[in-house]
């Protein structure tokens, strides 16, 4: 064996020692190591087959970056004639993720390939001519109104490595004011149309196409009993409707997914073919609307609600983003991947371009009004951006009204930001922010997975500073809570 092999062999054997002496028995090892592999064949996946870029690049940027979990001592193989990666730990372990067109790569957990294949299979992932969807200027003037030099130094910074220890990892910023794209900056390998992974960016989207569903008169925010599961006489969860699951607030015992990366929130994103199913049997710990628990969990059952009012065959469901959505913003580069049961990972396991990305951030900035065309009801936006209740003000609908803690290294920068802004917010620094009184969206997209790395409210503070403010510090306002499908 060669000696980096050997060593690399050694790391990984050191690594699991150190896990069983800190109380890790041999299952929960297999689990973490199942984890690994499932991790490490879905992110390869889709950074060959979505991304489309090469093996090396994905394995060391995407896959091992900061994940010193003896990664790179898997076995890997990759299937390109079906589009199909397998990881293992030494022949054991092993888990693989499919990628079909238009859907991403799913992982092939309680079920098979062909399975898989069968579901998809008269689903058309045809692109309409979205890329041509113009952005909706807002009365953009000749002279740019902002200092230009400003914006490129704040906007270079980003992509400034000032601590080797702790990696910020950028890749995109787009910066659209008044409706036009005024500046962005890519890193080495990305471009105007690479997807870039969103993490639960991809929230935010959920929260569209919930409003689109609202306006075709398909759900009801305020109806319970959700779930045939939840209806037997007694259970607390037949309280719990679409509000509370976009909000937060389903009083469902969910863990804390930001305590840990190996939390069981997320390893069900990997470990489970049914996320929603796993999901919705986790008992009641307080009456709907009582507690907050930010988890990408709910959002899981969320969709599976929102598939259910899409209704129909998979290819139905599947082709509803596009159709609802993306297609009537010009969002061509997205793709919102699903689990083996066809249920969307809107909580985490969304692809596009940093300015399609910045395209769902206009959509919200413009009340959900594109080029003159309402895609979001009367309302919406307004609603999702009333604090949900025992947020601490913090969060709305699938909308972050503040940074939380758990996302910057510190405060300061945070209190200083507008009033009236709000945000997407992803894991690895991840942000689409939206600045009403600037008229003003922010798109940084990263792999900043050490806290220390990043700080995105220092970020868009310097952004902002570039921009006068065009009607004083803003407010939020409320809403009413009889919106109904227009």
């Amino acid at each position: 064996m060669p000696p980096a092999r050997l060593r690399r062999v050694l790391w990984s054997a050191a690594a699991l020692a150190v896990l069983a002496a800190a109380g890790f028995g041999a299952t929960r090892l297999a689990w973490v190591a199942g984890v690994g592999s499932a991790y490490f064949a879905k992110t390869l996946c889709s950074g060959l087959f979505v991304k489309g870029w090469d093996r090396g690049t994905v394995v060391k940027t995407d896959v091992l970056a900061d994940r010193p979990w003896g990664l790179d001592t898997f076995q890997v193989h990759v299937d390109r004639e079906r589009r199909l990666v397998t990881v293992s730990v030494y022949g054991r372990l092993s888990r693989s993720a499919l990628y079909r067109p238009g859907l991403g790569c799913t992982l092939v957990n309680d079920t098979t390939v062909d399975e898989l294949l069968a579901q998809a299979q008269d689903f058309d992932p045809g692109r309409t001519a979205s890329a041509e969807v113009s952005w909706p200027a807002n009365g953009a003037d000749a002279t740019p109104g902002y200092d230009t030099d400003k914006l490129r130094r704040a906007i270079d910074a980003a992509f400034d490595e000032p601590d080797p220890a702790n990696l910020r990892r950028t890749r995109a910023v787009v910066v659209v004011h008044r409706g036009r794209i005024v500046a962005e900056r890519y890193a080495e390998g990305v471009g105007v149309a690479t997807p870039l992974l969103g993490w639960s960016l991809a929230k935010t989207a959920v929260n569209a196409l919930a409003g689109t569903l609202l306006a075709a008169g398909k759900i009801d925010l305020d109806r319970a009993g959700l779930l045939q599961a939840w209806r037997d006489p007694g259970d607390p969860r037949a309280a719990i409707t679409i509000d509370h699951l976009l909000r937060m607030t389903s009083g469902l015992a969910f863990d804390d997914p930001t305590a840990s990366l190996l939390s069981a929130s997320r390893a069900a994103l990997f470990q489970r073919g049914d996320t929603a199913g796993w999901a919705a049997r986790t008992p009641s710990a307080a009456p709907p609307g009582s507690r907050w628990r930010y988890a990408g969990a709910a959002t899981a059952i969320l969709c599976r609600v929102l598939g259910d009012a899409i209704g129909g065959p998979p290819a139905r469901r599947f082709a509803y983003p596009r159709r609802a959505l993306f297609d009537r913003i010009g969002m061509a580069s997205a793709v919102l991947e699903v689990d083996a049961a066809g249920t969307f990972l809107g909580s985490a396991f969304m692809y596009a371009s940093a300015r399609d990305w910045a395209r769902l951030g206009l959509l919200y900035l413009r009340d959900g009004v594109w080029d003159g065309e309402r895609i979001l009801p009367d309302g919406w936006v307004r609603r999702s951006l009333t604090p949900a209740p025992a947020s601490g003000g913090a969060f709305g609908a699938s909308l972050w009204l503040k940074i939380p803690d758990f996302l910057r290294p510190e405060a300061a920068a945070s209190q200083r930001l507008p009033g009236d802004g709000f945000y997407a917010l992803g894991q690895d620094g991840q942000v689409v922010a939206m600045f009403p009184s600037r008229d003003l969206v922010v798109v940084r997209l990263g792999v900043s997975r050490r806290r220390a790395a990043w700080d995105p409210a220092a970020f868009l503070e310097q952004v902002l500073d570039t921009f006068p403010a065009s009607g004083g510090r803003g407010r939020r306002s409320g809403y009413s809570s009889t919106l109904s499908p227009s």
